[in-house]
């Protein structure tokens, strides 16, 4: 067997595009998209017919412009979650707008409006994950509407503080950024590279994985953001990977013997502390972890610039 059909008889895989065609050929269970998948997407031809009806949606909506724009926008992201669920068995991921990053009421109201966006179409919300950026104030929208079954992937995750904080809030899955993590540490040690048994995004995951799995935590741990297929098979046998095309192609390239390094049973038996998080000690030790503050901000920041560019395409069609 090829190293991705290895991989998923450990881990569930996920893929990490709005590419349908990509995910048709890979078969993966779940599919997760940001805003920055979807402008990626929306500038091939041939989802243009998303984003049209989308407009008609909005403009059927109402008839304030901001209003016809925002619903608009809401409606493309959920046509996008639609089609790849006709592709995928299980869940798709659809992002909350990040500039409701730190305003806990409003990321409520968006992930409401969005789950009746897809149970309008049909779709059940245990088919959808609202995905939400992994603030204090973005963690506490997450706990409000996973107790209305609204389940939510908190993103941009690069700490375990702010993973114990997702966990304690009952979020169903939790998406620690393994790449960008690597990116931080090689500029901060002036390095090109580092093997990916002792690359700090994978021993981040590896930490969080045991940690949850220690304390019998129900929320899933899904790795994202991968840069190379090495960080990959360091953490097979995670609950969930999501991957890009190019890093699924070639894992299915890929020939040899795929070890699991990561089992529930191992982390039971781990002498791992127990932590208490809380609001202040969310924001102190998140303080203290440099690249985890400098990754959030800089993340949220770039899904905000990319869906600052779809909302100026999505404008002149209205």
């Amino acid at each position: 067997m090829n190293l991705l059909e290895q991989l998923k008889s450990y881990t569930t895989v996920v893929a990490d595009t709005g590419d349908f065609v990509s995910i048709e050929a890979y078969r993966p269970m779940d599919a997760t998209t940001n805003p920055s998948l979807i402008f990626q997407a929306f500038q091939d031809v041939k989802y243009r017919p998303l984003a049209d009806e989308a407009v008609a949606y909005g403009k059927r909506f109402s008839a304030d412009p901001s209003v016809q724009l925002a619903r608009a926008l809401d409606k493309l992201a959920v046509n996008f979650g639609l089609e790849i669920l006709k592709i995928v068995p299980g869940r798709v991921s659809t992002e909350v707008d990040a500039r409701l990053s730190f305003d806990t009421e409003a990321t409520v109201k968006k992930a409401r409006e969005l789950i009746a966006l897809y149970e309008a179409a049909g779709i059940s919300r245990e088919r959808i994950l609202i995905k939400i950026a992994s603030t204090w104030e973005g963690i506490k929208a997450a706990e409000i509407v996973e107790k209305e079954g609204i389940h939510c992937n908190l993103t941009l995750l690069f700490s375990q503080v702010q993973a114990i904080a997702c966990a304690d809030a009952g979020v169903r899955l939790i998406s620690p950024f393994v790449g960008r993590i690597l990116d931080w540490h090689k500029k901060e040690r002036g390095v090109s590279d580092i093997p990916a048994p002792e690359d700090p995004g994978v021993l981040s995951l590896i930490n969080i994985y045991n940690y949850y799995k220690k304390f019998g935590y129900k929320t899933e741990v899904m790795g994202a953001s991968f840069r190379n297929i090495g960080e990959i098979c360091e953490l097979a046998g995670c609950d969930l990977l999501t991957i890009s095309p190019k890093l699924l192609e070639e894992l299915e390239q890929q020939e040899g013997k795929l070890e699991r390094k990561l089992n529930p049973e191992t982390a039971a038996g781990m002498d791992i502390e127990r932590l208490t998080v809380d609001e202040k000690s969310f924001r102190w030790r998140l303080n203290e972890d440099a690249m985890a503050t400098e990754k959030l901000a800089e993340g949220i920041r770039n899904f905000t610039k990319d869906l600052i560019k779809l909302e100026q395409q999505i404008a002149a069609m209205l």
